[in-house]
């Protein structure tokens, strides 16, 4: 019966939750880059005024140097996405990023209702995720770094 492999791979994505490797890697790259993109579009663009005209004023709650506070919030926005989106150091370039997300969820929204904390939460989880998760074999670091790619 031809409708049998696809039966079992729909049994093993909703019902057992085992993805074959293939599969697994293939969500990886289309997370990682559109999550990547999204951040970088919305959130970096919007920091230097791109997308909406006017630059975003950047919150220093623990009154760092401007040049120091900015220069981090603005590397967590706009160059470690474009290195999760290439897949190249994915693991390092998401702490920078889930720890600016972080403290915007714990310190500059803290007094916020849920509506307003959920997006850094939600960029938060998502980025904390894919420091354990990596970016997969359809990646720059996979190409890259990985000894079983040379091993093929």
């Amino acid at each position: 019966m031809k409708s049998e492999p696809f039966n079992q791979w729909l049994s093993n994505l909703f019902l057992v939750g085992n993805l074959q490797p293939k599969s697994w890697n293939i969500l990886l790259l289309i997370y990682r880059v559109a999550l990547g993109t999204e951040l970088f579009l919305v959130h970096g663009l919007k920091k230097l005024g791109i997308t909406t005209g006017v630059v975003e004023q950047i919150p220093n709650p623990f009154g760092l140097p401007s040049w120091l506070n900015d220069g981090a919030i603005l590397t967590a926005n706009l160059v470690c996405p474009i290195f999760v989106i290439l897949g190249l150091f994915t693991r390092f370039s998401s702490i920078p990023i889930w720890c600016v997300t972080l403290m915007g969820y714990l310190v500059v929204h803290a007094g916020d209702s849920l509506l307003v904390k959920d997006t850094p939460f939600m960029y938060s989880l998502s980025f904390i995720f894919l420091t354990f998760a990596g970016a997969g074999n359809y990646s720059l670091d996979y190409f890259l770094f990985s000894k079983s790619h040379y091993d093929e």
